[in-house]
């Protein structure tokens, strides 16, 4: 938790993130350690883990592509779990709307990379569960 917790050491992702290169194929992004070590730090509250190991595969991502769309999606969800966290509910309701908006088109696109709509709205109420009680 920035600011209330230890951070994790400079460097720490750099070997799953570095793995992660532009070219590669959506089918190739959804089966990077980030992309699935992303997974395992939100699905255990480590939401600003969570962003920084698929920041890499977003940049990575074809650009206004429907899995581009999708990174984005999961992204400010991450985020909007740590804000609500920290008590920032005002934050955390407007990346909840910028991240329904990104993963509707994203579904309506087709994304997949192993999501599927129950997943993500599974993920959304994990992140609205969240309070600073959590800590």
């Amino acid at each position: 938790m920035p600011g209330q917790t230890p951070r994790h050491p400079d460097g720490a992702f750099d070997e799953l993130r570095g793995a992660v290169h532009d070219g590669m194929s959506t089918a190739e992004l959804a089966r990077t350690d980030a992309w699935l070590a992303g997974w395992q730090c939100f699905e255990t509250g480590f939401y600003w883990e969570a962003h920084e190991l698929w920041e890499p595969v977003w940049m990575a991502a074809p650009p206004n592509s429907a899995e581009a769309q999708l990174l984005r999606g999961v992204i400010a969800l991450a985020n909007a779990g740590l804000k609500r966290r920290m008590g920032r509910d005002r934050a955390a309701a407007r990346l909840d709307r910028a991240a329904e908006a990104f993963l509707t088109d994203a579904m309506q696109r087709g994304a997949a990379m192993g999501l599927d709509a129950a997943r993500l709205r599974s993920m959304q109420a994990q992140v609205r569960r969240e309070s600073i009680d959590a800590i």
